[in-house]
């Protein structure tokens, strides 16, 4: 069991007693602390985790494989420090595995964030509800409630360093993975808490410059993108929509385009993410489904800027290059 971690000791307090509780009992528990300055190593060394320091941050990507070197068991299960496991997690996450053809294992947030502020509820509730609906076959990994065999993650060379940000390194990591003829299994009902707090800036720049502009770079690279998650063929659809509808009404004061074909086209993008909608609705309650809708929008236009900035300069502003 691997837990990265960088100043979030007031997440281990909550996370780390839950994961202890629950692991088998020939497991071990590895915090690779990343130069942390909160005492987060402190927490974990006295909650009963073995501790990997770094006295420097280089990131979360590194920071696993630090802690992966040290490990001595047949499968690796990564959880963030910021999630608390259920009871039943660790097995629901690792039971795939059983299947010899499977290499990799990767869960979901739960739909009972820690944190209720609308930004918090919004980013939690859209990651439970994108993945409960994905493919069960994935093409792309998840670090936060993750397991992969350790020889798996030997033979593709571990998570990318050169990302030095919270980022894509997993969903990197996964194109690997499958590249080298290995199956990871979506396993909807390995569940995590979220702990974290999301804040509207926090949420812009992550879906910005952490998400959508990486993501354009691998595109850029060659790796295509898969029709799953959130880019599934409604996800493009909606983001389109978006685009065409975000694009005329900008255009409207320069020249006389009418205001309600990019009104429509808001419009259509809401009506295909009405299942998403829905779900808050439900979840939440019918009050919170326009603050949803209106966050998704910016999701879908931080997404495109991303898309385009990572498409037109060379260069990552997540990343260095690699060793």
């Amino acid at each position: 069991m691997i837990v990265p971690v960088r100043d979030g000791a007031r997440f281990l307090e909550s996370s780390l007693p839950a994961l202890a509780a629950t692991l088998p009992e020939a497991a071990e528990l590895i915090v690779s602390d990343d130069g942390s300055s909160d005492g987060s190593a402190e927490v974990a060394s006295r909650l009963g985790a073995r501790v990997v320091r770094s006295a420097t941050s280089t990131g979360p990507a590194a920071a696993r494989n630090r802690a992966a070197r040290e490990a001595a068991g047949d499968v690796l299960v990564f959880v963030d420090a910021d999630c608390r496991v259920h009871g039943d997690t660790l097995a629901r996450l690792t039971a795939p595995l059983e299947d010899t053809a499977i290499a990799a294992s990767f869960g979901s947030y739960d739909a009972e964030p820690a944190a209720r502020s609308w930004i918090s509820l919004y980013k939690n509730l859209a990651h439970h509800f994108v993945h409960q609906r994905s493919s069960r076959e994935a093409s792309t990994f998840w670090a936060a409630c993750g397991a992969v065999r350790t020889t798996a993650f030997r033979a593709v060379g571990g998570f990318d360093v050169s990302y030095v940000r919270p980022s894509i390194e997993d969903i990197e990591l996964g194109y690997r993975l499958r590249r080298g003829g290995h199956r990871i299994r979506l396993t909807t009902d390995a569940q995590v808490t979220h702990l974290k707090r999301w804040t509207l800036l926090g949420f812009l720049a992550t879906d910005l410059r952490d998400r959508a502009v990486p993501w354009a770079r691998l595109w850029r690279a060659g790796h295509a993108l898969p029709r799953e998650l959130n880019l599934s063929v409604a996800d493009r659809l909606a983001s389109a929509l978006v685009a065409v509808g975000v694009s005329t009404l900008a255009a409207r004061f320069f020249l006389p385009v009418p205001l309600a074909i990019g009104a429509a086209c808001i419009v259509l993008a809401l009506t295909v993410d009405a299942p998403l909608l829905a779900f808050f609705a439900r979840t939440v309650s019918p009050a919170f489904v326009p603050v949803a809708a209106l966050l998704q929008l910016l999701h879908r236009v931080s997404g495109l800027a991303g898309l385009a900035i990572g498409l037109a300069l060379p260069a990552l502003p997540n990343r260095r290059p690699s060793p």
